[in-house]
C-alpha cells in the first residue's frame, strides 16, 4: 500500500497551485466578500483546462479521474478559498450529472457552454417538506404530448441567480422509482424565481417556482426510476463539499501556524506555549487523518463514482475537521482572525454550511450505520 503521489499527480498538483498563485492569489480576499460569482476566475479555468477533469476527452472534458479533480481542488482551496467553489461548479454536482446521463443533444446545448466556463448548473432537490427526507418531495412531472408538465417549488438551491440551466427532481410516478429529474431553462413560461435569501456566508438562494411549466421531451434527464442514478452522480458533489471542508480547513492551519510563529505575547512566541501546541497537535491529527478518507474514497471510485459508504465517512470526518480547524484558528489568532481582513472568519462562516449542505453530518452517520450492519434503517415511523 503505497500513500505517496505518482509523479503525474505530482507534476499536477504543481501545476494547479503555480496557476493559482498567478491568477487567483492577489484578489483572493475581495473574491470571498464579493456577492457575484466570480465569471473572470471560471472562464480562466476552463481556458486552462481545470474544467470537466473527470468528463471524457469525447466530450470535451480532461479525461481525468476524481482524484484528480479532489487534487486540484485541494490547491485552489489553498491560495483562494473562494475560487473552490468556481471548480466546485465545473467539475463536481450538476456537472458531473450531465457527464454521465445526457443525451449528445443535451450535452451539445447545456454542456459545451459549462465546460467553457460562460454558464453554471443549479441542482433543485431540496423541498420545504422534502430535505434529509428526499424522497418525500413533491414536485410532479405529468406526461403531456411531447414532454411534461412539471409543478411544485425547491428551497436551498446554490447558484440560483447565476444558473441558466437546472437539474430539477422531480416525481412521475408515486415511490421512490418514480423519482426523476429534468431540465429547466431560464426564463421558461411559468419557471420563476423568489426573492433572494442570505446564507450566513455570505452566498444568497432563490425559491424556484413551477407552474405549469412545459418541458419538453428533449429535458428529459433521467425519467422515472432514475432516482438512485441521480444520488449516484450527487456522491461526487458530496465529494466536493467535503474536500472543499478539509482543504479551508487546511489553510486556516497554515493561517495560523504562521501567525503562532510570528506573534508574540509575554515576550514568547505563541507556538512556545503548550496550550496551543496542543491545538495545532489536534488539528493537525484531524486534517491528516480526514484526508486518508478522502482520499481512499477517490481512488475506489468505480467508473468516477465513489462508493456511498466511503463518501458518508469522508464527508463526516472532513466536514468535523474543516470546521474545528478553522474555528480553532480564529481563537489561536484572536481579533486578527475574527476580523474580516483575513479570510479565517470567511472559512469559519464557510465549513459550518457543509455540516448541513449535501447531506447532513445526522444523515452521514446515519448511512455509515447502514453499512456496519449491512442494512437499512428506516427513519420513519412504523405503520
Amino acid at each position: 500500500m503505497d500513500f505517496s503521489l505518482s509523479e503525474e499527480q505530482v507534476a499536477f498538483q504543481d501545476s494547479v497551485r503555480r496557476f493559482a498563485e498567478q491568477h487567483l492569489a492577489k484578489d483572493a480576499l475581495a473574491r470571498a466578500h464579493d456577492e457575484r460569482f466570480p465569471w473572470d476566475v471560471a472562464k480562466l479555468m476552463a481556458e486552462n483546462g481545470l474544467f470537466g477533469i473527470m468528463v471524457p476527452e469525447a466530450d470535451g472534458g480532461q479525461g481525468g479521474t476524481l482524484f484528480d479533480a479532489i487534487l486540484a481542488m485541494e490547491q485552489i482551496a489553498y491560495v483562494c478559498p473562494r475560487s473552490a467553489d468556481v471548480l466546485q461548479a465545473g467539475n463536481f454536482g450538476a456537472f458531473r450529472t450531465f457527464a454521465e446521463y445526457a443525451t449528445p443533444d443535451q450535452k451539445k446545448r447545456f454542456f459545451e457552454p459549462l465546460l467553457r466556463g460562460e454558464t453554471i448548473a443549479a441542482v433543485g432537490m431540496t423541498e420545504p417538506d422534502a430535505g434529509s427526507a428526499l424522497t418525500d418531495l413533491k414536485t410532479t412531472a405529468t406526461r403531456v404530448q411531447g414532454g411534461y408538465v412539471l409543478n411544485g417549488g425547491k428551497v436551498f438551491t446554490s447558484n440560483t441567480e447565476d444558473a441558466n440551466v437546472f437539474v430539477i427532481y422531480c416525481r412521475f410516478a408515486p415511490g421512490v422509482n418514480g423519482i426523476g429529474s429534468v431540465l429547466l431553462e431560464r426564463g421558461m413560461e411559468g419557471f420563476r424565481l423568489g426573492q433572494p435569501s442570505r446564507y450566513m456566508n455570505g452566498e444568497t438562494w432563490c425559491a424556484l417556482y413551477f407552474d405549469d411549466v412545459f418541458v419538453p421531451e428533449e429535458n428529459l434527464l433521467l425519467g422515472e426510476g432514475g432516482f438512485r442514478k441521480q444520488i449516484s452522480g450527487f456522491n461526487v458533489e458530496r465529494a466536493g463539499n467535503t474536500t472543499r471542508a478539509l482543504a479551508l480547513g487546511e489553510y486556516c492551519f497554515r493561517q495560523a501556524k504562521a501567525h503562532a510563529e510570528q506573534r508574540k505575547q509575554f515576550g514568547r512566541p505563541l507556538m512556545e506555549f503548550q496550550g496551543l501546541q496542543w491545538k495545532f497537535s489536534e488539528m493537525r491529527v484531524a486534517l491528516d487523518s480526514a484526508q486518508l478518507l478522502l482520499y481512499r474514497a477517490a481512488v475506489r471510485a468505480k467508473g468516477g463514482l465513489p462508493d456511498p459508504q466511503d463518501v458518508a465517512l469522508a464527508k463526516y470526518a472532513c466536514n468535523q475537521a474543516g470546521w474545528m480547524c478553522a474555528n480553532e484558528s480564529m481563537q489561536i489568532m484572536g481579533g486578527t482572525g475574527y476580523s474580516q481582513d483575513l479570510l479565517i472568519e470567511y472559512c469559519v462562516r464557510k465549513t459550518r454550511g457543509w455540516m448541513i449542505a449535501g447531506g447532513s453530518l445526522e444523515m452521514m452517520k446515519n448511512r455509515i450505520a447502514e453499512g456496519i450492519f449491512g442494512r437499512s434503517f428506516s427513519q420513519r415511523p412504523p405503520k
